[in-house]
């Protein structure tokens, strides 16, 4: 009769008898299984890792970035506010940013007022 001891991740001591071909293939069904743990633990990670990187900045970070850099020194306008974001690699349509700009004046972040018919966005 065959006999194994095996020690577990998590320290249980396990002990399998049997004949020679049950004890090799709950040993085989053993380290399989472990096998299997670890390589979703790292898909897991590779993934979370992946998902850390995807996250990008919102637009209203960025425009509150480019506040503290001095770009609102002078009112500006939305046009201006998505141009300045397209030279720093940033894409956004004006009527997404008609909304932001809305919402960060309402957190007294902002100051808006109307000149020539239009709404321009200052300190």
């Amino acid at each position: 009769m065959a006999k194994a001891t095996i020690k577990s991740k998590t320290g249980a001591i396990i002990t399998i008898e049997g004949t020679d071909k049950e004890v090799s293939n709950m040993l085989a069904n053993f380290e399989t299984t472990a096998t299997a743990g670890r390589v979703r633990e790292i898909i897991k990670k590779a993934n979370s890792e992946r998902k850390d990187q995807k996250k990008r900045a919102a637009a209203s970070d960025l425009i509150v970035g480019l506040k503290e850099d001095g770009f609102f020194d002078k009112p500006k306008g939305l046009n201006d506010i998505a141009h300045a974001l397209e030279e720093k690699g940033y894409i956004y349509p004006v009527t997404t940013l008609s909304g932001v700009m809305i919402g960060l004046v309402q957190k007294k972040l902002f100051g808006r007022k109307k000149i020539d018919g239009k709404w321009v966005y200052g300190k």
